[in-house]
């Protein structure tokens, strides 16, 4: 069965870091940040993470009660606890991951990238074929360099062939 775009739900999440001297002198930080449902293009500002994680949550239970209209009580049954178990890990591990990014950045991008490639590998024995991620990776420098070497080898090319249409055109033209 394909999937309806309506059972897709993204979201972009964005904090905004602010540093100023609290009462006491003292440096202090605030994070605030915006969320916004990629397909419906709603949005909210939040200040405290719990608010952006209502958010999610608010968006995802519409689906999950689009999804089992019409289905049978089992599968409803099924379904909504499916859903109950997401939300039970995020309530978990989200706010430790956000704390950790916050922390320490590029250590969250390499777990993360560690669990992109466990994703493909996992889908690439599910379909018994190998993904080429090299199609993925953008072009190193040797690549960008070798590219401006042929761009100027073809300017040079048709600067040449300029210069020949420009004396042929200047020739006087003999009566015939």
């Amino acid at each position: 069965m394909a999937k309806k775009k309506e059972e897709t739900a993204s979201f972009v999440l964005r904090f905004t870091q602010k540093i100023y001297n609290g009462e006491d002198g003292e440096s202090q930080v605030q994070w605030r940040g915006n969320i916004r449902h990629v397909q419906g293009g709603d949005e909210k500002r939040f200040s405290e993470f719990e608010e952006a994680y209502q958010f999610i949550q608010n968006k995802l239970a519409d689906l999950t009660i689009q999804a089992v209209e019409g289905k049978s009580p089992e599968e409803q049954k099924g379904i909504l606890s499916k859903s109950f178990d997401l939300w039970r890990k995020m309530a978990m591990e989200t706010p430790k991951m956000v704390i950790e990014t916050i922390k320490d950045p590029k250590k969250q991008v390499a777990q993360l990238q560690d669990q992109l490639q466990d994703q493909i590998s996992h889908v690439r024995d599910e379909i018994g074929q190998k993904l080429e991620i090299d199609n993925w990776i953008g072009p190193t420098k040797v690549d960008i360099n070798h590219l401006a070497e042929m761009l100027n080898k073809i300017n040079n090319d048709i600067n040449t062939l300029h210069e020949k249409v420009d004396k042929l055109s200047k020739k006087p033209r003999t009566k015939k």
